[in-house]
């Protein structure tokens, strides 16, 4: 098939590498907003695996051609994948009639973006009647974004119209090969449900950090509560590890897409509001943590950080639990010595160069020389072992805040070191008696 990609997003980039490998012969034009020329340097890019070498292999094969480097035939595309993010909505319409000017055959329009529910039906409407629109949810997951595509678990297709269904079908048929991953539904029902399930697994989140704050208030463990919740069948583990706030370009956004299509409907939502809350209030935690220990006088100390993305595998912090907790920091008087393996880049183009911080994207230990005190704020593996003698040797206070619990507290404790996680705390002296 004879594609035409619109967008800067991860997802039009993964179907641009994705559906050129498998044969389709695809025509990518980037948002203006952030053209080829910025895309092949975006940070985000060159931290997914495999997809920057599948973007250049498509090139060098000539399956793949991106604007600016070969012209596009006016009305060539059977297919014209959409991939734009919600605050590109009013851009849709104008480029919608700039693919379909001078057709005359059918044209398939893939609306992968994440718009409000009922948009891809108005787009339909602007196709005229040898055109059809579907609704393909966007499910990469940032950081495996081709391995979620090219061996996915499902595809949520929003589609009324059994022509449009047999087009996508082909569309994806290499990605669909060992087992049928389709799951058809009504478009409206489609965009829905993606917004939906990021609103439960936002839910199931917050209200595990809200049990991990009563934990801390009674002296419980909160690792027992979690893990007696999750061996009930009917909840499980997923989505259940308590933390200091969730982040990323896409589940807070799809977030709040929800709650604005609620207010739209005039069906105010109380609870989508108390989990916005909630994860606010989370980004907090650890500095909160860090005043009671010192008992509220932090200024002239020096606190380390390991980790800034709001994932790991990512190199991107939009909204993620660092930078509230930065500022409130600096409003403190504290230094902040951070480390990040991938999103060093993105801090400084937020920030600048601020005189409270300092950057490190080599041997986290550097972060720890002359810091009172260490912060995990993003779970990266290499942070998962660290050397403990090492550790407790660097630190002035010898005070660890986990944001993620991925430490043991007792064994942390062993150490000498006094470890506070969301919802678990150990002390030394503990392990001593």
């Amino acid at each position: 098939m004879r594609i035409e990609i619109r967008g800067s997003e991860l997802a039009a980039a993964t179907a641009a590498a994705a559906l050129s490998w498998v044969g389709h012969r695809v025509h990518w034009v980037p948002h203006q907003s952030m053209p080829w020329s910025a895309l092949q340097h975006a940070d985000w890019l060159a931290r997914e695996p495999e997809l920057r070498a599948r973007l250049a292999e498509g090139r060098e094969q000539g399956a793949l051609t991106v604007d600016g480097s070969e012209p596009r035939e006016p009305g060539a595309a059977d297919v014209l994948w959409l991939a734009l993010s919600p605050e590109q909505r009013g851009d849709a319409d104008g480029l919608v009639a700039e693919v379909t000017r001078d057709r005359s055959r059918p044209l398939l329009l893939v609306n992968n973006s994440t718009f409000p529910v009922g948009e891809t039906e108005r787009l339909e409407g602007n196709l005229g009647e040898a055109a059809r629109a579907v609704a393909l949810v966007d499910t990469l997951e940032e950081g495996r974004a081709w391995e979620s595509f090219t061996r996915p678990g499902r595809w949520l297709l929003g589609c009324d119209d059994n022509w449009a269904e047999s087009q996508v079908r082909e569309l994806l048929r290499a990605f669909n090969r060992r087992r049928d991953v389709f799951q058809r539904m009504p478009r409206r029902a489609a965009e829905l449900t993606k917004l939906a399930t990021i609103g439960m697994l936002a839910t199931r989140i917050s209200y595990m950090n809200e049990i991990a704050g009563l934990a801390d208030t009674l002296g419980v463990d909160v690792e027992y509560v979690r893990q007696g919740m999750g061996a009930d069948s009917r909840i499980g583990y997923e989505y259940l590890y308590p933390g200091c706030g969730f982040g990323g370009p896409n589940f807070s956004r799809d977030l709040m897409r929800l709650a604005d299509v609620q207010e739209a409907s005039g069906r105010h939502s109380a609870l989508l509001e108390q989990v916005l809350d909630i994860n606010e209030q989370k980004k907090e935690t650890l500095f909160r943590k860090l005043w009671t220990h010192f008992h509220g006088r932090l200024e002239g100390r020096t606190l380390a950080i390991w980790g800034a993305a709001f994932k790991p595998g990512s190199a991107r912090i939009d909204h993620s639990p660092v930078l509230p907790l930065l500022h409130a920091l600096w409003a403190q008087g504290v230094d902040v010595r951070l480390h990040d393996p991938a999103a060093t880049p993105a801090m400084r183009a937020e920030l600048g160069e601020h005189p409270r911080l300092t950057l490190f994207d080599g041997d986290p230990y550097r972060t720890c020389e002359g810091a009172d005190a260490l912060m995990l704020v993003t779970e990266w593996k290499h942070y998962w072992n660290p050397d403990w003698g090492r550790l407790a040797g660097l630190l002035n206070e010898r005070l660890l805040l986990d944001g993620r619990n991925i430490y043991d507290p007792r064994h942390v404790a062993g150490w000498g070191l006094t470890y506070r996680g969301i919802g678990r705390r150990a002390d030394p002296d503990e392990q001593r008696s």
